[in-house]
């Protein structure tokens, strides 16, 4: 498992307890050193990892291991010869995917990545979608009531929960949630509902025949459909710009930015921690958006832990080629084929 590279990652995708659980049960599983991992160094070695320094898995590992992250890989080694086990954001047209695959490409590496370790009916296995959820509802909410600060820093959630706790004799604020069914539309449902606020819960139906009007009379939307073909934007920049429109903050969780699966097209960059809110409108009312790419990690503890207790089990089977792992060689393999074909 290595170090994370992007300065607030502080989330890990196996705890020191699930470790320990694929020690006992015959893996041999390396920990590099990290200087802001939640979970600190010693409560690995404690466990039975070996611990290795940051960024040794380009030199140190054999090529047949597998290098577990989650968030993007340094820019070197340009020939990338292991099996990298983590989020690559490779597929859909993002930013420098072409270079990533091409990099695999030219050293003999595997990508099998998270987003893709699906069941037969196309349901992830491991996700951080409830706290990515709960973390960009929190943010749309803290940022709406004026309480947000930058840069962000980590919480409990517990600490979180505090903040959003509705003040007394505060507006009455309206949101709705797009794709309340799943992982990260329920975490978000849930911190609105922490927050005092009732959310519009919207799914499929509502989304393929969207009323506009009813979207625009929220102050907040937040945004958890992925999708794996184009659908109609949800907002189009005639509608920001529509003096009925009441709607102020936008907290898009699913931050497809820069691929043709964008659903809300009127903003094409993410948002950061240093940064996380950016203006879209000042006129008929501000209208802002918080789009980060990695929410869990505002609660870097309580994400880690639910992932990772959907992931060890998995990991065991890499040894054994599980329908699972195949669904994710098969979906790099496509991506790499289609990327030849273009």
């Amino acid at each position: 498992m290595r170090h994370e590279t992007r300065r607030n990652e502080q989330r890990a995708a196996l705890t020191p307890a699930d470790a320990r659980r694929l020690i006992e049960h015959g893996v041999r599983l390396t920990v590099e050193e990290s200087t802001q991992r939640v979970f600190p160094v010693h409560e690995y070695a404690a466990a039975g990892c070996e611990i290795a320094p940051q960024g040794s898995w380009v030199s140190l590992c054999p090529a047949e291991s597998h290098v577990l992250g989650l968030k993007e890989l340094p820019d070197e080694p340009s020939r990338l010869r292991h099996r990298h086990v983590y989020f690559g954001h490779a597929y859909k047209g993002q930013a420098r995917a072409r270079t990533l695959l091409r990099r695999f490409e030219a050293g003999g590496g595997l990508l099998l990545d998270l987003e893709y370790l699906v069941d037969a009916d196309g349901h992830r296995l491991a996700a951080f979608g409830h706290w990515a959820g709960y973390a960009g509802a929190a943010l749309a909410v803290l940022h709406r009531r004026g309480l947000l600060t930058a840069p962000l820093a980590s919480l409990r959630q517990c600490e979180l929960d505090e903040r959003l706790r509705p003040p007394s004799g505060g507006e009455r604020l309206t949101a709705v949630v797009i794709g309340a069914h799943g992982r990260s539309g329920r975490g978000a449902c849930d911190a609105l509902t922490t927050a005092g606020v009732a959310p519009s819960r919207w799914n499929s139906a509502e989304t393929r025949a969207l009323d506009r009007d009813a979207l625009l009379a929220h102050d907040i939307l937040v945004n958890t459909i992925g999708t794996d073909h184009p659908v109609a934007p949800f907002l189009t920049k005639d509608d920001l710009d529509d003096p009925r429109r009441r709607l102020s903050v936008i907290g898009d969780v699913t931050c497809d930015v820069g691929s043709h699966l964008h659903t809300l097209p009127v903003f094409d960059r993410a948002t950061d921690w240093d940064r996380p809110v950016e203006r879209l409108r000042t006129h008929p009312r501000p209208l802002d958006v918080i789009a980060i790419d990695n929410l869990p990690s505002l609660l870097p503890a309580e994400s880690s832990r639910a992932f990772s207790a959907d992931l060890w089990p998995l990991l065991l089977a890499l040894r054994e080629g599980s329908p699972e792992w195949e669904r994710c060689l098969r979906a790099f393999r496509r991506a790499v084929g289609s990327m030849e074909g273009g």
